[in-house]
């Protein structure tokens, strides 16, 4: 995420690394790069200027009050916070109170917007226990109203569509209804996009917000086209005043303009964003958090909430006795494998580790890296699953071929599972030593 943004500022703070305060030539050169940092990853011109002069401003007024503190830290620290000013400041909820609470969705196609319909209701579902049906109004794409059939199914939300019926306004009214007769709690209209802002899109669009006056209406827009996306946030603020932006895409090669910069040019917030294309990869956006991610600090409390969500205190408790007793099987191994893949993508998650990103960033880390090890267990019969001292040669033959890998592999991941093991039933012989890892578990789980 904004990985070449990342790098640009990295160097720009480099140059105060040797110096002993901040000095108007100094400052001026870091300023000039980070200038250029900002351009190159697509922030309006007059945007980088008006943020750089905030920057050099701050640094100028704090370079004799704040002698103790390095050069580089204190530019770093001046900038993270107006950035996160730039941006919005602090995180800006959703509206979702109503009977039910109408949220519309809007943006062109291709943005993503199907697809975070879908994680937006599996947040409303699951983070404030809502009951929640999603509206099918796209009557020109069949596609369309599949994947929101789909979407819809996977996290477990209801839906209304009319294959037949060709008017998304009638469409729309006739969802919410639907949604009230069955005591439904929000209801979430996925709209026809385009390939361009055209009339008729415009048009369309309107007209199904003025009929049905939701409470909430967000623009989704793909933050790889960088300035291209915020000019088009405002080319649909003009026409019907949106609430809030979502980004999505923010797992591809994302240079970082669309999200500097449209705080800025539309003022509405950003209220969410996408990272990728599970339903568990949206995150309410936080402008601190994101500043921290672009500097390179990382978001440990972003992590933290994720693996709190999937944290089990009653597995966890269930896990270390069978530590103490020497009886982690394959079965709880691939337990906790699973809770960590529903905490998102892998390589995003490490990303969010301070000083992770730079490890990750030319690495090819990605969900597959599970799939030998849960192809080797799942080719396993219960029994064996149950009790690993099982897998003798003959067995790990059979799972072998099951699973499609080799001998060696097999015997590889075994040896690693056994020495696992062994460290972790010594480890319960420490009390402290358990305990604290144990709290590891909750975190980093």
């Amino acid at each position: 995420m904004f990985d070449s943004l990342s790098d640009r500022l990295e160097q720009a703070f480099k140059g105060l690394s040797g110096d002993g305060k901040l000095t108007e030539i100094n400052v001026a050169q870091s300023i000039k790069e980070i200038r250029r940092a900002l351009v190159g990853a697509d922030v309006n011109y007059k945007i980088a200027k008006e943020f750089t002069d905030k920057v050099k401003e701050q640094a100028m007024g704090t370079r004799n009050v704040l002698s103790s503190v390095k050069p580089g830290d204190l530019m770093v620290k001046i900038v993270m916070d107006e950035m996160t000013e730039l941006m919005g400041g602090q995180a800006v909820g959703i509206n979702a109170k109503g009977n039910p609470a109408v949220i519309l969705i809007s943006g062109l196609q291709g943005s993503g917007k199907t697809t975070f319909t879908g994680k937006l209701a599996k947040f409303l579902k699951e983070k404030k226990n809502m009951k929640v049906m999603v509206v099918a109004c796209d009557v020109y794409r069949p596609a369309a109203i599949n994947q929101l059939s789909v979407v819809a199914e996977q996290v477990g939300a209801g839906i209304f569509k009319d294959i037949e019926n060709k008017d998304p306004v009638d469409i729309a009214l006739k969802g919410i209804a639907e949604a009230k007769k069955n005591s439904y709690n929000v209801v979430i209209v996925d709209t026809a996009g385009r390939l361009a802002v055209d009339s008729q899109m415009m048009e369309e669009i309107s007209n199904i917000k003025e009929a049905i006056t939701p409470n909430e209406t967000l623009f989704v827009v793909d933050s790889m086209t960088g300035q291209d996306a915020v000019n088009t946030a405002a080319a649909f603020n003009e026409k019907i005043n949106y609430d809030g932006v979502v980004l999505t895409k923010l797992d591809g090669d994302t240079r970082g303009g669309a999200a500097l910069s449209v705080k800025y040019t539309v003022g509405k917030p950003i209220k969410f964003i996408s990272n990728g294309e599970k339903m568990e990869d949206m995150e309410v956006f936080h402008p601190e958090r994101m500043a921290q991610r672009i500097l390179g600090m990382g978001d440990i409390v972003t992590f933290v909430e994720k693996a709190q969500e999937q944290f089990d205190e009653k597995e966890a408790k269930r896990i270390e006795k069978k530590i103490k007793k020497n009886k982690f099987d394959f079965n709880d191994f691939l337990g906790q494998l699973n809770q960590i893949k529903k905490m998102g993508d892998l390589k995003s998650l490490m990303g969010m580790i301070p000083g992770m990103n730079k490890i990750t960033k030319n690495l090819d880390v990605d969900d597959k890296a599970f799939g030998k090890v849960e192809s080797i267990i799942k080719s396993m019969t219960p029994q064996e699953r149950a009790q690993p001292e099982l897998l003798n040669m003959s067995r790990k033959r059979r799972i072998a071929k099951g699973c499609g890998h080799n001998i060696h592999e097999i015997n590889m991941f075994i040896k690693q599972f056994d020495q696992m093991r062994k460290m972790m039933h010594q480890m319960s012989k420490n009390p402290a030593a358990m305990q604290n890892m144990m709290n590891n578990l909750q975190n980093m789980n």
